[in-house]
């Protein structure tokens, strides 16, 4: 007997009627994440602290026909995170899905930097995914609901830097544990956490690694280098995977990070 998903295969991707929030949505990953899922039906709850950054994305939103509600808030405390998940059910009533695409980087070698800088980057790119997935979880657990949470990993939490990433590595190796860690904890339950890893891709942070001058040239290609596929990354190559991680096509796939990085971890 052939089953009905084989019949239908594009429904494992269907993600109509689903709730989703996403810190850092005024950055590329968020933002792409919530005009891809706007798109398919998703209602959205947006949070970032930048505020004129965020109302491009939600008139963009719109401008698709989706749903969403604003939180002008960065996951520093358990009263934010629990703030944008009360927006977003009070909006819709429930929140299936979870993206945690707030981040940040400062680069600096270990005896250049200060203790500071250091543990800013590792507040924003770890203590948010873990204040989120403490507010998010905790309502899944409680309401029973088989979450997915996507967590941005990146190659730097597998492979060094020489350019000063003694933060940034750090704590994208953090992310990959705390993917493995809630994954078990939280599989009993049928919630997936699962993590993208890319390489460089066009953001805001990285916009002068495409860009035609002297230092964006030299850093490009030796990034280059290091990429078999020739190419650095657009956040469109990062979406199919997304969609995949938060649709029914993955409920099998939880505690993974998986790189879309042009073949970088492969050489």
């Amino acid at each position: 007997m052939i089953s009905d998903t084989l019949k239908n295969p594009l429904s494992m991707f269907d993600v109509r009627g689903k709730s989703a929030v996403i810190t850092g949505a005024s950055g590329a990953f968020g933002r792409g994440c919530a005009l891809m899922l706007a798109s398919l039906g998703v209602d959205l709850t947006l949070a970032s602290g930048s505020k004129a950054e965020l109302d491009e994305v939600v008139a963009e939103v719109k401008s698709l026909g989706g749903k969403v509600q604003v939180v002008y808030r960065r996951p520093d405390t358990l009263e934010d995170a629990e703030a944008m998940l009360k927006t977003g059910l009070d909006a819709y009533g429930k929140v299936d899905q979870l993206i945690v695409a707030s981040g940040y980087n400062k680069a600096g070698f270990i005896h250049e930097q200060s203790y500071e800088e250091w543990q800013n980057v590792m507040d924003a790119n770890v203590r948010g995914e873990y204040l989120m997935a403490k507010a998010v979880g905790t309502y899944w657990l409680a309401q029973k609901i088989k979450g997915k949470m996507l967590m941005m990993s990146s190659v730097r939490g597998r492979h060094g830097n020489i350019s000063g990433y003694t933060g940034y590595c750090a704590s994208k190796g953090a992310t990959d544990a705390l993917t493995r860690v809630l994954a078990t904890e939280w599989a009993k339950h049928g919630i997936t956490v699962n993590s993208i890893g890319p390489t460089v891709f066009r953001s805001k942070l990285t916009a002068w690694m495409y860009s035609d001058d002297e230092l964006g040239q030299a850093t490009r290609a030796r990034s280059l280098s290091r990429i078999p596929l020739g190419r650095l990354a657009e956040v469109e190559d990062l979406m199919g995977m997304a969609l995949y991680l938060l649709a029914p096509a993955s409920d099998f796939c939880t505690g993974q990070v998986i790189y879309v990085d042009g073949g970088f971890t492969a050489g």
